[in-house]
């Protein structure tokens, strides 16, 4: 029988989740970073805040960033302008459309010399061994197909020393707020989708894929299995999102 898969409340085959993802993200490209805007009440940037003051670029000496499913550049952009002059990143998207939103992104922004554009899969990360000093994936994880194997490749091409940090939705831990939170994500993100982005089932799948992504401890125990040390994660909003974070020693 053929492995199947998750992709938001339907089981589908592992070999057509990856497609049905690309469907999404084709679809929302161009209105993605305002959707989050509208969708998080503008939580989003704290949170992506709280992301880089973990990556924590330094000043005065090179580093290279790899930012995983990345496609818009808005993580990447913000460790740039964190960190010195010789702060480089690279974006890593299997969505040719988010990652030419990312490229006149920084274009917009003057980084364009310093963020490279790269098209490729998470679970087959094409650049070398040890080559980053930090790799970062902030709202993509739960929509790769292999996790572990995903995972797997952040801590391949790692530096030793270098650190993972993956920003994903979690579960609410608190009281009252996960009933109003599961109102506002099954109700309003879809109807948001409709009239913003003219496409609500694609939010419908990012809303459903939440539910379907690990808690932040079994999570944390795949960071580990993946060769990860110092294992640790923050949750922020009440549980809503959880900042996970991995070293490779």
């Amino acid at each position: 029988m053929a492995e199947s898969t998750h992709f938001g409340s339907r089981q589908v085959p592992l070999t057509d989740k990856q497609a049905l993802v690309d469907d999404v993200f084709h679809s929302v490209a161009q209105r993605y970073d305002l959707m989050n805007d509208l969708m998080s009440l503008g939580l989003h940037r704290a949170w992506k805040d709280a992301l880089v003051t973990a990556v924590n670029p330094p000043k005065s000496r090179p580093f290279a960033l790899l930012d995983i499913a990345g496609g818009t550049g808005d993580v990447a952009l913000r460790v740039i302008e964190a960190g010195g002059k010789d702060t480089r990143a690279t974006v890593c998207d299997i969505n040719a459309d988010m990652l030419a939103v990312g490229r006149e992104r920084a274009a917009a922004r003057s980084h364009a010399d310093a963020v490279t554009f790269t098209e490729a899969n998470a679970e087959a990360l094409p650049f070398k061994d040890r080559s980053f000093d930090a790799a970062t994936i902030a709202f993509g994880i739960r929509n790769v197909p292999r996790i572990d194997r995903a995972l797997a490749e952040a801590f391949r091409v790692l530096k030793i020393g270098g650190r993972f940090l993956c920003l994903e939705f979690s579960a609410v831990n608190v009281p009252g707020l996960d009933t109003l939170y599961d109102a506002y994500s099954f109700n309003v993100i879809p109807a948001l989708g409709r009239v913003v982005a003219g496409d609500a089932e694609s939010y419908r799948y990012l809303v459903e894929s939440i539910r379907r992504f690990p808690e932040p401890q079994p999570f944390a125990d795949m960071l580990r299995t993946a060769g990860f040390a110092r294992v640790s994660y923050r949750l922020m909003t009440g549980g809503i999102v959880a900042l996970h974070s991995g070293w490779r020693l």
